[in-house]
This record gives C-alpha cells, sequence and structure tokens, in this order.
C-alpha cells in the first residue's frame, strides 16, 4: 500500500494539470488521473462526484500562476469525494487524517452499509464499520469474503495491510469486565490504523493491587487507553504512574447514579494527572484513533 502522507504524489504531478494530458497520481495502491470532466482509477472506472466548476476554476489559477503548486495540490485533494445519493464516500479521508473514512453502521440500513464499503474497499486495505450487528456482517461478506466480525465490539473490520506504523506498543485497560466491549473497539481500532495493542483487563481501582502488578508492561507503552465506568477513577491512577499520554474513555457502565456514563466523564475532565485526555462516553473508536495518531512515525514531506 502507498500510504499518503506523501504529498509528492500530488505535487510532481501537478504541471500535468497545466497541460492536456491531466494528472496521474498514487495513493492507497491505486493510480488517479485527473482529466478534465472524469476521474479514471487504474483498478477499476469510478466516476467521483466533484465540484467540477471550482475544478475548473483551481485549474485555471494554477495555470495562470496565482496558485501555487502546494496550494492547489491541496484545494484539490479536499474536493475528492464520491456522491451515492444517499452518502458522500469521502475518498481523501486518508490523505488528510491517516485513515480511511470509517463507517458508523447505527442508523444506517445494511444496504447503505454495504454500498458504502463496496466504494471503500477498491481503494482502501483497511475499513472498519462500527456499532453494527452480525446480520450486517453476513452482507458485506457478500462484497469482502475477508471480512471479519468482533461481536464483543459489534465492529466489522477488513485489514489487507499490515504496515507496523506505530513508534510503540499501545496499552488498552479496563477497569472492569463490563468496560471490555468499549475498550475492545478501541483495540481494533488501533490494530487497523497498523499498531501493536496490549491488552489489560478488569484492573480497576477497587483492587489497586491489580493495576500495579501491571506497572511495567504500562510504563512500556508509548500510549495508553483506559476504559472505565463508574465514578471513572482508573485513568488518573494510571495517569500518575507513566510519563506518556493517556487517553481516558468513559463507559456508560454503573447503577443509577452513574448517569448513563456522565459521572465517569466528569470525573476524568477533572483529573489531577495532568497526562489524562477524555473522549466521548463509549467512545472506544475515538479513543483509538486518536492514540493512533499520537503514535504514529510521521515523515516530513516538504510542499
Amino acid at each position: 500500500m502507498a500510504f499518503v502522507n506523501r504529498k509528492s504524489a500530488y505535487l510532481n504531478g501537478l504541471p500535468y494539470l497545466a497541460s492536456r494530458s491531466g494528472l496521474t497520481f498514487e495513493t492507497w495502491g491505486f493510480s488517479a488521473h485527473f482529466k478534465r470532466r472524469d476521474i479514471q482509477y487504474g483498478c477499476t472506472a469510478y466516476y467521483a462526484s466533484m465540484d467540477l466548476p471550482e475544478l475548473e476554476r483551481l485549474l485555471k489559477a494554477y495555470k495562470s500562476g496565482e496558485l501555487e503548486t502546494g496550494e492547489a495540490a491541496r484545494q484539490i485533494r479536499d474536493l475528492h469525494y464520491e456522491d451515492i445519493g444517499y452518502a458522500r464516500v469521502d475518498h481523501s479521508r486518508a490523505t488528510r487524517q491517516g485513515f480511511p473514512e470509517v463507517i458508523f453502521g447505527a442508523g444506517k440500513t445494511r444496504a447503505q452499509v454495504v454500498g458504502i464499503v463496496e466504494r471503500l474497499v477498491p481503494r482502501s486495505p483497511n475499513v472498519l464499520v462500527t456499532h453494527t450487528d452480525e446480520g450486517t456482517f453476513g452482507e458485506v461478506r457478500n462484497v469482502a469474503t475477508d471480512a471479519e466480525w468482533h461481536a464483543t465490539a459489534r465492529l466489522i473490520r477488513i485489514q489487507r495491510d499490515r504496515t507496523e506504523r506505530g513508534v510503540g506498543a499501545i496499552a488498552v485497560v479496563t477497569a472492569g469486565t463490563s468496560d471490555i466491549p468499549v475498550a475492545e473497539e478501541a483495540a481494533l481500532t488501533a490494530e487497523a490504523m497498523g499498531n501493536q495493542v496490549q491488552r489489560i483487563w478488569d484492573v480497576g481501582v477497587a483492587g489497586i493491587h491489580r493495576v500495579l502488578a501491571e506497572r511495567a508492561l504500562l510504563q512500556g507503552a508509548r500510549v495508553i487507553i483506559v476504559a472505565a465506568g463508574m465514578e471513572g477513577a482508573l485513568p488518573s491512577v494510571i495517569g500518575g504512574l507513566v510519563g506518556v499520554p493517556v487517553v481516558a474513555v468513559p463507559t456508560s457502565v454503573g447503577y443509577g447514579a452513574s448517569f448513563g456514563g456522565v459521572a465517569a466523564l466528569l470525573g476524568m475532565l477533572n483529573s489531577c494527572a495532568s497526562n489524562v485526555t477524555v473522549v466521548n462516553i463509549d467512545n472506544g473508536f475515538g479513543a483509538g484513533f486518536v492514540a493512533s495518531l499520537i503514535n504514529r512515525k510521521w515523515a516530513t514531506v516538504a510542499d
């Protein structure tokens, strides 16, 4: 896979924009050829809906010298999506954010999920569908036979590229066994984004000796994700033991006064440990994503 932090793939091709031959570049393992009115992919031909008047304006501005090469590349990159009626599939998400568009399954029909997956897989080696069900997985298997079903996290994963992109390991920790579904979503996301993941389950503060027994492993991690419900104390405890970022995930686990995870969320936001940051309630995906970006081996590319 050609992972696109490589802006040069765009920049080297931009001189062709001023000519009649169009722009050619390589991104996420496919070739794209920009013509005046269409985009063709080397593996399969697709029409990608774009703002054509805006694209023509950018090309004219570049040709006349009003736009520098780097700025033209950035603006064209932001135009690239495919309109399929019920969704606008963002094929340039990996270029901008470091990973392809992820499908949030809740609220979508099975046909809609399958339709989006079908358009992502030809050009995105790794695809995630979160908050979905086994029936949808069965439909997705019809278009991607290597799709995996992870029942605990309610997540579908297609992982064809297993390139390691992390500086170190990401530890994913839960306060209790009931927090595992959220934590597993975070772990699967981090793995799909090219990280080594170490899982540590059920080390909550009610038995503080359990987390202390994992101190060496925690201190060897580059980033730590901690999922906890109830009062949400565990991220602060772990934050005080390590010198790396701790991504806290409040879960909706708890009794009445936990208010569906709000008590844990507020506790984590008020952590005394300065290295603790917080994502939304039950947002294992968000925790895995941001931890992966923190852990990523970034290559600086000059414009």
